[in-house]
C-alpha cells in the first residue's frame, strides 16, 4: 500500500458556490466572493506547480473567469468541490472533506453588544476568575487585541469574542495571564458551548507590551466538538493505517484517530511535512491544515500578502512533490473561502479546488466535499466510504 497525503490550504475558496447568497459578511451576501480569482485579478499569482496541477483550470471551472498568468495543460487530476453542510468554517469543511457532512446547524452568536448571553457570560468570569471580560462582541481577532490589550493587561480580565462562525475565541496574554490558565479556562467552558451547538472555543494568546508590539503567538488551541459519528481518520485506523495530523488537524477531531500531531507556523508544518514524507508508512494517512493564509492575510483582508503567501507555498510544494513515493496519493484543497478583497472580515461560501497528483490526469468536473475522504478510502483500500464517491 502507499500512501495519502491531504493538504488543506485554509480559505483558498475559488468562488461559484450556488448558494453562497444565503451567507453573509455583515449586510452583504457572499454572492461574488471568489478567493483566488480575486488575488489573480488584483495582485497576480505566480504559482506553476500549483498551476501544472490544474489550480488554473479549476478556478475557471468554477466561476469562468479568466485566470491570466495561469494557463498550465495539467499535467493531474483536477476539479472542484462543493460543500452542502450549513457553514462557512473550519469544523464544517473538515468534517465533510473527512466524509461526514455536518448533521446539525451550529448556534451562532448575534451580532450585538453583547453578544454572549449571560449564562455564558458568568461561566466564562468563573472560568476565568475575573469579575468580567472584554469585548464581548463580533470581533476580528488581530483587531480585537488591538483595541483591547492594553485594557487587558490593566484589569486581566480575558478577551471574549465570536465572528460570523459557530465560535468563541477568547485571547489572553502568554506571559500575564498564563498560557495554561488560558488553556484550562477554555476547557471548563468548552462542554457548557458543545453542549449548544457552538463548534469551536478558541484559546488565543499573544505577547507584547503595548500596542505597538502586541503579536499573536503559535500557542493557538481549538477545543472542537468531536465528530459524533467516525470519520475517514477512523477508518484510516480500524484498517491499520497511522493518522498523521499536521496543525490544527488534531484540534478539528478532538485528536480522534490521530495517531501523531505536530503544530507550528506553516513554514514549520511543511518540514514536518518534509519528514513525513520520507518515514511514514505505507498505509498512513497525513492530514494536515496550512491555517496562516486564513488566519494572517484573509481575515486581515490583505490581499498582496496572502498571494506572496500562496506563491511560497507554491516553491515549497515543487520541492516536495519529488519526496513522495511511487503510488503515493496528493489532494490538495481546501475547506471554505476567505476573499481578502472581500466585503468584512469573515470566511466566504465558496467552492474549492482539487488537485490529484500521483493517480492520473484528467478532469474531475464538480465533486463534493466527502468525495475526497472516498478517494482517499480508495487510494488505501479503506472499506468504510462514508456519504462519497470516490473520483479516482
Amino acid at each position: 500500500m502507499a500512501r495519502a497525503f491531504l493538504i488543506v490550504l485554509d480559505s483558498a475558496g475559488c468562488g461559484g458556490a450556488p448558494d453562497a447568497g444565503d451567507f453573509f459578511n455583515g449586510d452583504l451576501p457572499d454572492t461574488g466572493a471568489n478567493t483566488l480569482g480575486h488575488i489573480i485579478k488584483h495582485v497576480g499569482l505566480h504559482v506553476p506547480t500549483m498551476d501544472a496541477l490544474g489550480l488554473g483550470a479549476a478556478i475557471r471551472l468554477s466561476t469562468g473567469i479568466d485566470t491570466p498568468g495561469l494557463s498550465a495543460e495539467p499535467t493531474a487530476l483536477w476539479g472542484v468541490a462543493r460543500e452542502t453542510s450549513i457553514g462557512k468554517d473550519t469544523p464544517s469543511g473538515h468534517w465533510e472533506l473527512a466524509g461526514l457532512p455536518v448533521p446539525w446547524e451550529w448556534t451562532y452568536f448575534p451580532d450585538t453588544v453583547p453578544a454572549f448571553p449571560d449564562d455564558i457570560t458568568n461561566a466564562l468570569c468563573k472560568a476565568a476568575g475575573t469579575n468580567g471580560i472584554l469585548c464581548n462582541a463580533h470581533s476580528n481577532g488581530i483587531k480585537v487585541i488591538d483595541e483591547r490589550g492594553e485594557e487587558h493587561l490593566r484589569t486581566g480580565w480575558p478577551i471574549c469574542y465570536t465572528s460570523a462562525d459557530s465560535v468563541l475565541q477568547i485571547a489572553a496574554h502568554e506571559e500575564v495571564f498564563g498560557r495554561e490558565r488560558l488553556m484550562k479556562m477554555c476547557a471548563d467552558v468548552a462542554p457548557l458551548l458543545h453542549e449548544r451547538l457552538v463548534g469551536r472555543v478558541i484559546a488565543r494568546l499573544f505577547v507584547g507590551t503595548s500596542r505597538a508590539d502586541f503579536e499573536r503567538t503559535q500557542h493557538r488551541k481549538d477545543f472542537a466538538i468531536k465528530p459524533p459519528k467516525p470519520v475517514l481518520t477512523n477508518w484510516v485506523q480500524a484498517s491499520g493505517g497511522k493518522v498523521h495530523g499536521v496543525g490544527k488537524i488534531g484540534d478539528i477531531f478532538s485528536m480522534s484517530g490521530i495517531d501523531t500531531s505536530v503544530k507550528g507556523s506553516d513554514a514549520e508544518l511543511m518540514l514536518a511535512l518534509d519528514g513525513l514524507a520520507e518515514r511514514a508508512d505505507a498505509g498512513d494517512f497525513i492530514f494536515a491544515n496550512l491555517v496562516e493564509f486564513d488566519t494572517n492575510y484573509g481575515h486581515s483582508r490583505d490581499v498582496a500578502g496572502y498571494g506572496a503567501a500562496l506563491e511560497r507555498f507554491d516553491l515549497w510544494l515543487a520541492q516536495f512533490l519529488p519526496r513522495l513515493r511511487e503510488g503515493d496519493l496528493l489532494i490538495l484543497t481546501a475547506d471554505h473561502g476567505n476573499d481578502p478583497s472581500w466585503a468584512g472580515t469573515d470566511h466566504t461560501r465558496e467552492q474549492v479546488p482539487v488537485l490529484v497528483h500521483g493517480v492520473g490526469v484528467g478532469e474531475i468536473g464538480i465533486c463534493g466535499f466527502s468525495d475526497v475522504a472516498a478517494s482517499i478510502a480508495a487510494h488505501l483500500g479503506v472499506a468504510e466510504r462514508g456519504t462519497g464517491r470516490s473520483f479516482l
